[in-house]
């Protein structure tokens, strides 16, 4: 009976492999046509290039700062999630939904959704551009805003499964001591989630890096501004074919690299 058990738990239905299979090559296969395409001789030449370093310091420079954007907005949201268990259901799965919104949005709806936001007639920016001369759209402070719009979520849900699977009985015992809840939270919760936040902000930081539909809606292409390596890639398929899958082939090693250091941890609760 034991032996029977342990054959079917440790093994599936053929029929269940094979479509788990062709799973996986619809997910692969487009990545090794990449790889096996790339003009692999030429590589040095074409990253090496003014047009791509620009690309490349503008993304990595945007990038960063927009993930540590998030970082301080992103933390204080995922205790408010981690701790509205309390709240009506409705408001719970409002500001749940709030939080995920961006996950789901077509980018170039998100990109839409701050130019009516910040733009020279948005809510916010006509006022910004009346009483301070201040335009945002199509500048490098554009990149990094929807950069945040598209990332932050990932860092949120990344450290509400971290604070949400903390053992609490830590913050208890620092309150019980006198330690007030900001203490607290400084001084024993963000030591606790460190690794969830850790994963987050690196998962953060690869989609920031990677986002295009947002960026070139609300900020544009303009070289050494706003041109990024999504954007910069994208525009090379119309000229330089060879260019683009270099820059495709940066970005994927990127990913890869980053996939990598997390080591299964992309997952709330999951351990290396």
């Amino acid at each position: 009976m034991a032996r029977a058990a342990a054959r079917i738990t440790g093994r599936l239905a053929w029929p269940i492999t094979a479509v788990a299979v062709v799973a996986l090559a619809v997910l692969v296969l487009p990545l090794v046509a990449l790889v096996v395409r790339a003009p692999w001789a030429e590589l040095p030449e074409l990253l090496a290039s003014s047009a791509v370093l620009e690309a490349l310091v503008l993304s990595f420079g945007t990038a960063v700062l927009a993930t540590a954007i998030c970082l301080v907005l992103g933390i204080p949201l995922a205790a408010l999630i981690a701790h509205a268990e309390a709240w009506p259901t409705l408001s719970r799965r409002l500001l749940r939904a709030a939080v995920t919104v961006p996950l789901v949005l077509p980018p170039v709806v998100g990109g839409i959704a701050l130019l009516m936001l910040l733009g020279r007639r948005g809510l916010v920016g006509e006022w910004l551009d009346r009483a301070f001369g201040v335009t945002i759209p199509f500048t490098t402070g554009a990149v990094v805003i929807a950069q945040v719009f598209v990332a932050l979520p990932f860092l949120v849900f990344a450290v509400e499964g971290a604070l949400r699977s903390s053992d609490r009985r830590t913050e208890l015992a620092a309150a019980t001591l006198g330690a007030s809840r900001w203490q607290v939270f400084r001084h024993v919760t963000l030591p606790l989630v460190a690794p969830g936040v850790a994963a987050g902000g690196v998962l953060c930081f690869t989609r920031a890096l990677g986002e295009f539909g947002a960026t070139i809606t609300f900020a544009g292409s303009l070289p050494g501004t706003t041109r990024t390596l999504p954007i910069a890639s994208y525009l090379a398929m119309q000229t330089d074919p060879d260019e683009a899958v270099a820059l495709a082939l940066l970005l994927l090693a990127v990913s890869i690299a980053v996939l990598l250091t997390l080591r299964d941890r992309w997952l709330p609760g999951a351990t290396a």
